[in-house]
């Protein structure tokens, strides 16, 4: 989708009339136009275009264009550091120390600049209030009582499900041994998180893994879902944004990192759901408080350097995703 604002440019952009910022984003549809809009109200000099798609779909694109000689995206704003970290090995992202970096712990963006975070999208489990049963843990999730009711999202299809397996088989106390357990109990691999939220929502699975916000939402909106924050901890995403190396308009990027990790452009994040990254600001409603989640650790070079041995061993175990 093409989300299209217009308004002339202010002297302290150096942009022809007919040009824009133009944004590559994983954000749901509504989140990205409240985004923009956002930007805007503080920068209302500057023209966004904005197409936003999956993150895997982006990076196809992106590939493509760039196979062309053509790199039309100034700034990216996409669901995880590892897609991040692959884009900064191979020098297609271009270092901004931004100012605002210093309200953030070091661990939500890259030290050298090159992207950071924005928010926290945690995977915790969610389950159908209908079941009687209510897990608490990860490895519940391989108790008989479960078996063949579980379903979790696919680290072929998903950002958040391969940084969640990276944090998982990392895990001492879980690895692949769990994931092997998960296997031996019936467990199925959707495509992505919406598959995963429709199967439990439904009740056609009785629980799994699925990102917090989804599990929320939806049980803000009526449905039979809960969302529970394991003791042993969560992966997290944090939504970077990054300025690409053969951007147009790099004052301009500039301006929207800033922006994203501005106290507004965090309270953004607050107002649409989410966790802000920014730790002196409050959790959305149905959040416990952030002193109750536990994150479970993530080296994004690490991770990276696993990614593809990770898949194919995922792939392995539970096939082709439905």
């Amino acid at each position: 989708m093409l989300g299209w604002l217009v308004s002339p440019f202010g002297a302290g952009y150096a942009q022809a009339a007919d040009d824009a910022l133009v944004l590559y984003t994983s954000q749901p549809t509504a989140d990205a136009q409240t985004t923009v809009d956002a930007f805007r109200k503080v920068h209302p000099e500057v023209r966004v275009e904005w197409v936003r798609d999956g993150t895997s779909q982006l990076m196809t694109r992106l590939e493509a264009e760039i196979a062309a000689g053509v790199t039309k995206p100034d700034v990216l704003l996409i669901a995880d550091s590892l897609t991040m970290q692959a884009l900064k090995q191979k020098g297609l992202l271009q270092p901004y120390l931004s100012d605002e970096r210093g309200q953030y712990a070091p661990t939500l963006y890259d030290k050298e600049g090159y992207y950071y975070g924005t928010k926290l999208i945690t995977t915790g489990i969610a389950y159908n209030t209908g079941s009687p049963f209510k897990p608490s843990n990860w490895n519940d999730l391989t108790r008989p009582e479960v078996k063949n009711q579980v379903t979790l999202p696919s680290p072929l299809y998903s950002g958040a499900a391969m940084i969640h397996l990276a944090a998982l088989s990392a895990n001492p106390q879980l690895g692949w041994a769990y994931y092997e357990k998960l296997k031996a109990n019936g467990a199925s691999a959707q495509g992505g998180n919406g598959g995963v939220l429709s199967a439990i929502a439904s009740g056609a699975k009785t629980c799994g893994m699925l990102v917090d916000f989804m599990a929320i939402r939806e049980k803000a909106k009526g449905a039979p879902i809960e969302f529970v924050f394991p003791k042993e901890g969560v992966s997290v995403v944090t939504e970077p944004v990054a300025i690409l190396k053969q951007a147009r308009h790099v004052q301009t990027a500039r301006a929207f990192v800033d922006f994203l990790l501005s106290k507004d452009g965090q309270k953004l994040v607050l107002s649409q759901g989410y966790i802000p990254a920014l730790a002196s600001l409050p959790v959305p409603p149905g959040f416990p408080s952030r002193d109750q989640i536990k994150p479970l650790p993530v080296d994004p070079a690490r991770a990276l350097a696993a990614a593809e041995t990770n898949k194919a061993r995922f792939n392995a175990l539970f096939g082709t995703a439905k």
